[in-house]
Parts: structure tokens; sequence; C-alpha cells
């Protein structure tokens, strides 16, 4: 079942990135379906956390995306080079994000390992962000896109669907990654992740 945008547009958007561990995450770029589970994610809590794009009320033509109402990718590059996909929630001018940092790919494997330029799948293949953009081919153009299935054979699409129901003493969670500037909010245990065994 593909995920409604009410799940979204709950207030605790820490709670929505532990919930999304164990989702399907499907791309559909050039007519080609692709899939992953979602074993990885980072909460973002907007205008009060130092880490988020959007502290303090942080409003650019980049960023304006994240002040719209949940439910829609927000789509960056780090870098230069690499695509960051994260799922905005929340209502709107409340700038809540969830970046997605890994999946275990389970839909057209074959085009996956040609984009990641392997012969085989192997163990957290796709445990960062820019490999998971990388995988299921979404670049930053999408930015704004809703996270519904469309129909429409000629336009690119990504959707979330409900896949299964990981007990939440098998998600870990951290601190998150690379964000030292964030002072204090460094610390905050806003990262949830599970082992691939855990879906095999």
């Amino acid at each position: 079942m593909i995920i409604e945008k009410e799940f979204y547009l709950s207030e605790d958007v820490v709670e929505i990135a532990r919930n999304l561990i164990g989702k399907h995450l499907f791309t559909k770029i050039n007519g080609e379906i692709s899939g992953g589970i979602i074993t990885e994610t980072e909460a973002y809590e907007g205008v009060t956390d130092k880490a988020s794009h959007a502290y303090s009320g942080r409003k650019t033509k980049r960023t304006e995306i994240m002040f719209r109402e949940g439910g829609i990718a927000y789509i960056y590059l780090c870098y230069g080079i690499h695509s960051l996909f994260n799922i905005v929630t929340n209502k709107a001018n409340i700038p809540h994000a969830i970046l997605i940092r890994g999946i275990y790919p389970t839909h057209g494997l074959d085009l996956i390992l040609n984009r990641m330029n392997k012969k085989s799948l192997s163990k957290n293949m796709i445990n960062g962000p820019g490999k998971v953009s990388k995988a299921l081919n979404i670049n930053y153009s999408l930015s704004g896109i809703d996270l519904k299935k469309n129909n429409d054979k000629n336009q690119p699409s990504i959707w979330l669907e409900n896949n299964m129901n990981i007990p939440a003493s098998e998600i870990s969670v951290s601190k998150r990654i690379g964000i030292d500037y964030a002072e204090e909010d460094a610390l905050l245990p806003y990262r949830f992740f599970i082992e691939e065994k855990l879906i095999k």
C-alpha cells in the first residue's frame, strides 16, 4: 500500500524518521522502476535544529521547498556532485525533513547494479545518502515532487509503500553523521538504522 499523505504531516519528525525504517522506497525514472527497503534515516527538526538547512527560519531558493506541506521530496546537491534525497514532513511553514541514508535493494536490481557500476549485490552496498540517490536514479532536479505513485509513464515519480514492521527493539539509535558544525545539536539522537540481516 502506498503511504498516504497524512503519514508525513505528523508534528514529530523524529518519530516519522524512526517509522520510515522498513518502509519501501520506489522510483520510476524514464519508465524504469527500482526500489529498496529503507534501512537508515536522519531527522532534521527545522528552525530549532542547528543541523537543518532551515535553522533559524533560513529560507533560500533551495530551501523554500522545506517550508511546503509535508509529503514531498527535498533533494539537494552535496559538494556539487551527490544528490541527497530528503522527505519534507509536518504542516506548511514548519520545515522538518528526513534524510534517507540507506536502503536494501529489492526491485530493479539490474538497473541498480548498472548505476552503481557493480556486478553483484554486496552487504551494505547502498549505505550512504549519495548512494541511495545513485542507485534509484534520483536527481536534484526532482526536488519538490509529490511522494505518490504517478501512473503517467512519461513523468518521473517517487513513492513509499508500507513493507514490514520493524520492532523498536531492533532499531538502533545514534547521533547524526557529519554535522559537527551543529554544536550541541550534533549530539541529538536523531539517526535510526537496522542491520540488513533483519530484512533478509
